[in-house]
C-alpha cells in the first residue's frame, strides 16, 4: 500500500522512503497563473484541512495536497491537540455523572487520543523504541524505523506507556484533566515547533516534505504563540500545578533535541511522535502527583 503527497513536483513513496520526480497533473499550467495568491485565505485554510487529514482521523473533505495548501498546515496541528483534550474533558464529565469508577473512566481516557489521531504518535513511539532498543549503529537505526513490523520491545514499551497512562489517569479529577487536555495543544506546539528548528536526520520523508513546504518563520513564531497562550493558561487554571507542567514541558523539549541529533543525528517523523508520547506523560504524571 502507498501513500503519496505532492510537494514541489514530488511524489513521496511512504513505504520506499523516497522523492521521486513526478510532474503534478492537475490542469493548470507550470506558471502558477491560477489567480491564486500565497498565503491566500483559501490555501490556509486547506492547510488546516491537510493538518486534520494527516495527523487525525477526524473525517474532512478530500482536498489535493500540493506545495501552497501545505505551507501552514503545521500551523493548525494544536487545533488537534485542542480537539483531543475537549472530548477528553467531556467523557471525564459525563462519564463522571454515571457513577462510573475510575477505572473504566480512565480507559476511556487512555483511547481517546489514540482514536483522535488513530494512533500515528503511538506508532511513532513504538519504532523508535524498536530503534533504540537494536543497539546498533546510527544509520542502522534510521532503516529500523522504516520497517512496517512492529518488534518485541515496541509492544512491550506499548504497552508500558498504555498501562502507565491508564494509571495516572484513574487519579484525575475534572479540574486536573482541563490542565491535561490544553497539555495536548502544548505538546503540538512544541512538535511544530521542533520540525522547523531542530535538524533533520534525512534529507526525505514524510516529516522533510512537511518541513520544507513549511513557511519556517511564520510556523516558527506561532508554535511559539501557541505554545505561549497554552503555558499561560495552564498558569492560570492552576499556578502550581499548571507552572510545573508547563515547564515539564518545555524540559522535554529542550531534552528532545539532545536526545534526537544524539541517537538519529537528528529528528524524524518517528521521533516527532515518541517526544509527543513522552511529553504528554510528563505532563500527565505532573499534574497528578501531588
Amino acid at each position: 500500500m502507498r501513500d503519496t503527497c505532492l510537494h514541489k513536483e514530488i511524489r513521496f513513496d511512504v513505504m520506499t522512503d523516497q522523492a521521486k520526480p513526478i510532474r503534478e497533473i492537475s490542469g493548470k499550467d507550470d506558471t502558477g497563473m491560477s489567480g491564486k495568491k500565497n498565503g491566500s485565505i483559501r490555501n490556509i485554510l486547506q492547510g488546516c484541512v491537510v493538518a486534520f487529514g494527516m495527523y487525525s482521523r477526524i473525517p474532512v473533505i478530500h482536498i489535493e495536497w500540493n506545495e501552497e495548501n501545505m505551507r501552514y498546515c503545521m500551523c493548525f496541528f494544536p487545533l488537534i491537540g485542542a480537539v483531543s483534550g475537549l472530548l477528553s474533558v467531556l467523557a471525564l464529565w459525563l462519564l463522571g455523572m454515571t457513577g462510573l469508577g475510575s477505572v473504566p473512566i480512565a480507559a476511556v481516557l487512555t483511547v481517546i487520543p489514540v482514536i483522535v489521531t488513530g494512533g500515528i504518535h503511538l506508532d511513532g513511539l513504538l519504532d523508535t523504541s524498536d530503534a533504540l532498543s537494536s543497539h546498533r549503529s546510527m544509520e542502522e537505526r534510521l532503516q529500523i524505523m522504516k520497517d512496517s513490523h512492529a518488534g518485541a520491545f515496541a509492544i512491550i514499551i506499548g504497552a508500558c506507556y498504555l498501562i502507565l497512562q491508564f494509571a495516572f489517569y484513574t487519579e484525575v479529577d475534572l479540574h486536573d484533566m482541563i490542565l491535561v487536555g490544553t497539555g495536548f495543544i502544548l505538546s503540538r506546539a512544541y512538535s511544530g515547533l521542533a520540525m522547523v528548528i531542530y535538524p533533520k536526520a534525512k534529507n526525505s520523508g514524510l516529516l522533510r516534505a512537511f518541513s520544507d513546504a513549511a513557511v519556517g518563520s511564520r510556523v516558527a513564531v506561532t508554535m511559539v504563540c501557541y505554545a505561549l497562550a497554552a503555558s499561560a493558561a495552564l498558569v492560570l487554571i492552576d499556578p502550581k500545578k499548571g507552572s510545573l507542567e508547563a515547564i515539564i514541558a518545555l524540559a522535554v523539549f529542550f531534552w528532545y533535541r539532545f536526545f534526537a541529533v544524539r541517537k538519529f543525528g537528528g529528528i524524524t517523523g518517528d521521533t516527532e511522535g515518541f517526544f509527543l508520547q513522552i511529553c504528554e506523560l510528563a505532563m500527565l504524571i505532573a499534574v497528578v502527583v501531588r
